[in-house]
């Protein structure tokens, strides 16, 4: 990562334009242009340096839902059993814990409704209960990660 790498990775975290051009306007900000902007994030993004880049939506008050959930997988099941939870597109994430409880996921819906099917969906098709940790209230903590070299 060069010294535009690292601002952008700064700087970015904590907004992003709203505009007809973001990534011009950004790419102003940090003094390139919008083609080096997007060509910089698309290369973070495939050399894995970032893992994401976008923005984060509140589901819940646009009507949708988020549901973490947990599963009691034997270890020789694991890799088998997160393909399959992980095949479901409403599937937003999945990891491993160590804990009797040892795979967490988070399944994102229009509906609750639809979470609590795509749960029952995951149970049929791994055999494995799936047990449903709904948000009972929120928080936010507010986190930017510094890069150094």
């Amino acid at each position: 990562m060069d010294e535009l790498d690292r601002a952008i990775v700064d700087r970015l975290q904590t907004g992003f334009p709203v505009s007809e051009r973001p990534f011009r306007e950004a790419a102003g900000s940090l003094g390139t242009t919008e083609d080096d902007l997007i060509a910089r994030i698309d290369r973070l993004l495939h050399e894995g340096t970032l893992t994401r880049f976008g923005p984060l939506f509140q589901v819940e008050r646009m009507g949708g839902a988020l549901t973490l959930a947990a599963m009691s997988v034997p270890a020789e099941l694991f890799d088998d059993t997160a393909a399959a939870v992980n095949a479901f597109p409403q599937v937003a994430h999945n990891y491993a814990r160590e804990h009797p409880l040892n795979m967490w996921f988070v399944v994102a819906t229009e509906t609750l409704e639809a979470a609590e099917e795509t749960l029952r969906r995951i149970e049929a098709r791994t055999g494995i209960p799936v047990f449903a940790f709904p948000k009972e209230r929120e928080y936010f903590v507010g986190l930017q990660l510094e890069v150094r070299q």
